[in-house]
């Protein structure tokens, strides 16, 4: 029920000790600040961490040659395997039916590509058609490469937004020639990835041109393989550890490596390295809210600390009002209303300033691992009612010890 009179009991206490009210509710609203700040960087965190890893497919499986380092069959360890056309063709038709998106690569790492007057050194890539689905490019303009481009070895590319603004400025690249590594490529598309500028800095080339322009032969460097998503995770990751075993047992068999050598055929599972981060992700989630609930319980303990001062100081009046028949719940009450006034206005000023500041400023910030920092206002609003039930709970024992003062006692308290 309303009290006009408790409210003003509140307000008098409050304007007589404006000072001590005034750094009781600092370390409270600036604990609840610090707990927003903290669950918008972690918010800012896994964004950045998740827009590190987006540029390809999640659960794409690569493979990359390395060397061996176990002899076998007569041959030395330290032999540099090379994988070829052959070996990609003996896994898309060995296990055809578990495979959803597939390509093999070859790349030149810096590649010269020039248009009149501009030109700039750009990662040039042989790819094929589903390359487009591994690495998440989106077409903007014209089309990526297709399967007549790889069978005639067309002279076709496509390029990445990035490149496009550098060589073309604001104008229409498609069906304009380039030059890459001094020889003429008709542009063909131009694509967009979510990864940025670092993924839309390369330029794709059919895989057969690729191989004839640069002299590779039949060479390529890696192989890209996607599987059909699953729902559950823990399933994903069984079929796509079993699918990585299959690869690498068909290569060792082909390429004549011994089955315990781990550095001939190096194969990375995405799916394997999205728990890895999503586990990180919430290990840092544990370690913001551990740090904010840390700081916010120092404000709480320092609203109970306060409140037994109160107490103390008011024994005599909580002597008189129970000598004049005041129950020991009235008592309580009027010391809980107090604290969880100042505790709830106090967190309610920090969570605004919180979410005020990850508003106006968490748009501008895009750091390689922070990207646009916010926190959910249900989340929020959670946090500022956990925050006036702490009040409470910091107010209730100060307040059950001055309801249990005998009259007599109070009264003769100094």
């Amino acid at each position: 029920m309303f009290s006009l009179e408790r409210w003003q009991e509140i307000f008098e206490t409050i304007s007589k000790n404006k000072l001590r009210t005034f750094l009781t509710g600092f370390s409270v609203g600036s604990g609840i600040f610090i707990l927003v700040i903290l669950l918008g960087v972690s918010v800012g965190f896994q964004n950045g961490i998740e827009n590190q890893f987006q540029g390809d497919a999640e659960n794409i499986i690569n493979i990359y040659p390395g060397e061996t380092s176990i002899e076998y069959q007569g041959f030395n360890e330290g032999r540099r395997i090379q994988l070829k056309n052959d070996d990609f063709d003996l896994i898309t038709k060995g296990i055809s039916n578990e495979i959803e998106f597939s390509s093999s690569m070859y790349q030149i790492f810096a590649g010269l590509i020039t248009y009149k007057n501009e030109s700039g050194s750009y990662r040039v890539e042989g790819v094929m058609p589903d390359y487009q689905f591994l690495e998440k490019a989106d077409i903007i303009e014209g089309r990526f490469i297709n399967a007549n481009d790889l069978k005639v070895s067309e002279k076709y590319v496509v390029i990445g937004n990035r490149v496009k603004k550098d060589l073309f400025k604001n104008g229409s690249p498609i069906g304009k020639q380039i030059k890459i590594s001094g020889l003429n490529f008709k542009v063909i598309g131009v694509y967009t990835d979510p990864g940025g500028d670092r993924e839309e800095g390369r330029v794709y080339v059919p895989l057969s041109t690729a191989q004839i322009v640069f002299g590779a032969g039949t060479d390529i460097r890696s192989m890209g393989f996607t599987l059909p998503k699953e729902d559950n995770y823990d399933l994903a990751l069984k079929e796509s550890s079993a699918f990585a075993a299959k690869i690498e047992q068909l290569l060792k068999k082909k390429l004549q490596i011994a089955p315990l050598d781990e550095s001939a055929i190096n194969i990375s599972n995405n799916i394997e390295n999205t728990k890895e981060i999503y586990l990180l992700i919430s290990a840092m989630r544990v370690f913001f809210w551990g740090v904010g609930i840390a700081t916010l319980l120092a404000g709480i303990i320092g609203v109970s600390n306060i409140m037994l001062i109160i107490v103390k100081e008011r024994t005599k009046e909580i002597g008189i009002r129970k000598a004049l028949g005041a129950e020991p719940l009235s008592i309580v009450a009027m010391i809980l209303h107090e604290s969880i006034f100042v505790t709830a206005i106090s967190g309610l000023l920090g969570l605004i300033f919180g979410l005020i500041l990850l508003e106006v400023v968490g748009p501008y910030i895009e750091l390689d691992f922070i990207r646009n920092p916010s926190v959910n206002f249900n989340i929020a609003v959670s946090t500022l009612v956990l925050l006036i039930a702490a009040g409470a709970i910091a107010g209730f024992f100060p307040a059950w010890r001055g309801a249990k003062i005998k009259p007599i006692d109070a009264l003769r308290d100094e």
